[in-house]
């Protein structure tokens, strides 16, 4: 916290801390893994870079740099001995304003690191989970930055996880104002029919998914024919396979939309190779990819 390590127990914030009443912050997920070489970060500085972008898309001052950032990162992960594990920073405004306006208000900078399993659960990422298209949009770009990672925003995502969970489904797959398929409620969402592969472009209110680039390089590189469209619903439907990609979610298949399976209701030939190629880059079996790990 603000540069000094901290038990977990004695990490705490004031009640009236800015960023807890407004959702006044910026925050990453990135993950660790264990290689044959020793733990490494996947694409630690990219992430660090990212939290930089949306602070100052936010307008929120970081008095950390990106090198101080990754240095913290590494050295978290030793203290609490994780080969493998979860890091969190976030970057918010503390106590000095409870008004609007964070102007004198404090900026903390946390990053905590923690083990966690399989985001949308172990069997969903062999066999596939169930979706659906969520009543709620996602948020626009004339009212937020849905391009960088804020607080605030995520109550939108939020609103979508829980109308579906309510519902019996695994995840929400957001429409935009225009009724473009954007994403999932924490996710990038991936779409192949007839072996083309399609994600949604930025302009459709995505965030710009670190997991989602490498996806994308990684499938351009073992030769398959990857775009960045709009896609709109009746595209799931028709779907030979969709998957969605993330920090916590890594490569998840998707095998229902709306009670409507997708293809024939299994992971299709593409998900698998994407999530192949994927834990094998993360974690360091493939030479061409080592530049992305950050070893610890």
């Amino acid at each position: 916290m603000d540069g000094e390590f901290v038990p977990w127990d004695e990490a705490t914030v004031h009640v009236l801390s800015h960023g807890l009443h407004y959702g006044t912050g910026v925050f990453e997920g990135i993950r660790a893994y264990e290689t044959p070489t020793g733990t490494a970060v996947f694409r630690l500085t990219e992430h660090m870079e990212r939290l930089h972008r949306s602070a100052k898309a936010y307008g929120i001052p970081l008095r950390f740099g990106v090198d101080e950032l990754v240095k913290a990162s590494r050295q978290l992960l030793v203290d609490n001995e994780l080969e493998s594990g979860y890091l969190r920073p976030l970057a918010f405004y503390g106590l000095g304003s409870i008004g609007l306006n964070p102007a004198g208000a404090e900026v903390r900078v946390i990053i905590a690191a923690w083990q966690w399993g399989a985001y949308l659960g172990e069997d969903g990422l062999k066999n596939g989970i169930r979706t659906q298209v969520s009543s709620w949009r996602r948020i626009d770009q004339a009212m937020l930055n849905p391009n960088a990672k804020g607080t605030g925003g995520y109550l939108n995502s939020i609103l979508a996880k829980q109308d579906a969970v309510k519902n019996s489904y695994d995840e929400a797959i957001l429409l935009n104002s225009q009724g473009f398929v954007s994403e999932g409620s924490g996710e990038n969402i991936f779409v192949i029919k007839n072996g083309v592969v399609t994600t949604p472009p930025v302009t459709a209110g995505i965030l710009e998914g670190i997991t989602r680039d490498s996806v994308m390089t990684l499938l351009r590189d073992d030769g398959h024919q990857v775009q960045e469209a709009n896609v709109i619903r009746s595209d799931l439907y028709y779907a030979d396979e969709i998957f969605f990609t993330g920090t916590a979610a890594e490569v998840t298949p998707v095998r229902e939309v709306d009670d409507r399976p997708v293809g024939d209701g299994r992971p299709g030939p593409v998900t698998r190779k994407a999530q192949d190629l994927f834990q094998k880059a993360v974690t360091g079996r493939l030479e061409a990819y080592r530049h992305w790990l950050d070893y610890v």
